[in-house]
């Protein structure tokens, strides 16, 4: 019985599994978008998300744990330099599956596995907003700037009467 055992082992063992998994996550990394199998693509997507969510904070530390999966100087490079900033501000699901069909020779469900910030189309309509920051209700923030601009010009106003008068 099989009960609690969710890794797919793709018909591999164990060191295969790791070696292809690495070599797919440094392609996706350097291409930003690759055709692979269904099934390679959720293993390929349990791979790499948490080596993206490492990258966010550029430590040494972290850059060791991301080689130590990778293997791959370039990658990553690439990954800390123009992975991570780009998804700083995601708080998860950095890469989208589309299924593509079946592969002409045997059939099997082919999908595109991409990076999801990196994919122009579906970015185009949308405007690059601001981070956004939560404000308190007591806080200082645009209202409290905008009080002392208020009260400064019917201050100005009320001296320029009595200027006029005297």
């Amino acid at each position: 019985m099989r009960h609690g055992k969710k890794i797919n082992h793709l018909g591999r063992k164990t060191a295969h599994r790791h070696s292809m998994l690495a070599n797919m996550a440094c392609s996706l990394v350097e291409h930003k978008r690759i055709n692979t199998t269904v099934a390679k693509a959720k293993a390929l997507k349990q791979f790499v998300e948490p080596l993206v969510t490492k990258s966010k904070e550029d430590t040494t530390h972290n850059r060791r744990l991301v080689f130590a999966k990778l293997r791959q100087k370039d990658a990553v490079a690439e990954l800390f330099r123009t992975v991570a900033p780009k998804v700083g501000d995601r708080p998860g699901g950095y890469t989208r599956i589309i299924k593509l069909g079946n592969r002409l020779g045997d059939n099997a469900d082919m999908a595109m596995i991409e990076l999801v910030d990196f994919n122009e189309l579906y970015n185009a309509g949308k405007a690059t907003k601001k981070k956004s920051t939560r404000r308190s209700r007591r806080g200082s923030g645009s209202s409290a700037a905008a009080a002392p601009a208020a009260k400064a010009a019917p201050a100005k106003a009320e001296k320029e009467p009595k200027k006029e008068e005297e």
